[in-house]
């Protein structure tokens, strides 16, 4: 069996050092019958935009099988789980708690502390309530102030069973895929709109934020953000000019709000439509102090010049996995040790690392060499960064099962555990008995 190996000396084989596994309430839950509508199903039940015209009603029927799920979690040996509340099972219309979807999550929460295993709670993982949509969702300031209020009554109920809350995950998805390029829920089209809904999804963190610290002050409480880090397809002044603003744009412009209080400088070369509605102490509000920072990665970018658009995305290079994005684990170091000099980061875990992968399962077993290869490398670029620095303090593994991937419904697998849909059968694949190990030998 293929075992997961870091450096003898590596601080990532310390016991304080956090190892776990990640999921989304969309994406395995199902239960749809239990929470209110969410712009997911809205986005599923509009032909052509799901890859396989699937919904999330059902996805892992977690919703069910919770129990199990746990136990599944236990037997990997992980110190935590990082697990997202549904917005809409949770709360009512009106803004009220839903007590029967709070109890739902606090049987998980009280589970997992039965198990002795670290609760990473994210408050919102892209499942806006749809009533929040249909009142203009992101694009309505006041979305920010819902979600703090929902933010604040969460937090209230859980207690001391979250070790961790993230307000957000991955603002960019939201504001750029959802408002801007329209590949996911609410599906809105239009430059227009995309740092006008990001500056309102920081701004909910911000506000978020001040309730956390207030009603649950000894959790780590931050923020997850992704990064794509934008490479300059070669030394050329424009093409590297080019691949800047596309950073700024796609990276910078959600980190740098957060910890310095500003938006990147190319926020005056845009157009004043597609500049972000900034109020008077927003950006006191979105850059209070961070307990932590989440990164997630996957994948870089190459970018050349465009005459009409400034930058260009270039066809990603091999290898690459099956959803197509590039294996470049020296960007993932790369990527870290830059953010590091650039900015004053608080401690930093990483909140999601992983690679689809066309699994199949043959005598009982999943074979994923491809998966294991990919955390092997990646988990020595994360090596890497703390030999350089980098303060960071836990990894978790995307994810912890195949699950609804979004616009790709269920086609590309992310799991260390097989999910036969049919029977909802879980196999942990062998990349994920690998990852037991590293775990287990520390």
């Amino acid at each position: 069996m293929s075992i997961l190996t870091l450096p003898k000396n590596s601080k990532m084989l310390t016991k304080d050092f956090t190892y776990g596994v990640a999921t989304a309430s969309f994406q395995i839950e199902g239960g749809r019958d239990s929470r209110l509508p969410c712009i997911w199903d809205t986005f599923c039940a509009t032909p052509g935009k799901i890859e396989d015209n699937s919904n999330g009603d059902v996805a892992c029927d977690h919703f069910n099988l919770w129990q199990q799920d746990i136990d599944l979690i236990d037997s990997l040996n992980v110190d935590a789980y990082r697990l997202s509340i549904s917005w809409p099972r949770v709360m009512t219309v009106d803004g009220k708690l839903n007590q029967e979807g709070v109890n739902f999550y606090l049987n998980i929460l009280n589970a997992l502390k039965a198990k002795n295993i670290k609760a990473f709670v994210t408050l919102y993982h892209w499942d806006l309530p749809q009533h929040l949509e249909d009142q203009g969702g992101w694009l309505n300031r006041q979305t920010a102030y819902e979600f703090a209020n929902y933010a604040k009554l969460i937090c209230q109920q859980f207690g001391d069973l979250v070790h961790s809350y993230a307000t957000l995950n991955e603002p960019f998805c939201s504001a750029y895929l959802g408002y801007e390029a329209g590949i996911h829920a609410p599906g809105k089209v239009g430059k227009e709109y995309g740092k006008k809904a990001a500056h309102h999804l920081l701004l909910a963190h911000g506000l978020a934020m001040n309730e956390l610290q207030t009603y649950s002050p000894n959790s780590l409480n931050g923020i997850v953000l992704n990064f794509t880090p934008a490479y300059s397809v070669d030394d050329s002044a424009e093409n590297v000019k080019a691949a800047q603003y596309a950073d700024d744009y796609f990276n910078h412009w959600y980190i740098k709000p957060v910890i310095d209080g500003s938006y990147p400088d190319i926020v005056e070369q845009m157009p004043t439509s597609q500049q972000p509605d900034i109020q008077p102490g927003d950006m006191e509000i979105i850059s209070q102090n961070l307990d932590f920072l989440g990164i997630n990665f996957y994948t870089r970018a190459i970018y050349k010049a465009c005459k009409d658009e400034i930058f260009e995305e270039l066809p990603a290079l091999a290898p690459r996995t099956d959803i197509g994005w590039e294996i470049y684990p020296s960007a993932f170091t790369k990527l870290l040790t830059d953010l590091n000099k650039q900015y004053q980061l608080p401690p930093v875990y990483i909140t999601e690392n992983g690679a689809a992968v066309n699994d199949h399962v043959v005598d009982g077993a999943v074979d994923d060499e491809m998966r294991y290869n990919y955390y092997q490398s990646h988990l020595n670029a994360v090596d890497s960064a703390i030999e350089s620095g980098v303060d960071i303090h836990g990894y978790f593994a995307w994810s912890l099962m195949d699950n609804f991937e979004w616009a790709e419904g269920y086609k590309k697998r992310f799991g260390i555990v097989y999910v036969d849909y049919q029977s909802q059968a879980r196999t942990i694949k062998a990349s994920g008995l690998a990852y037991k190990q590293l775990v287990s030998n520390r």
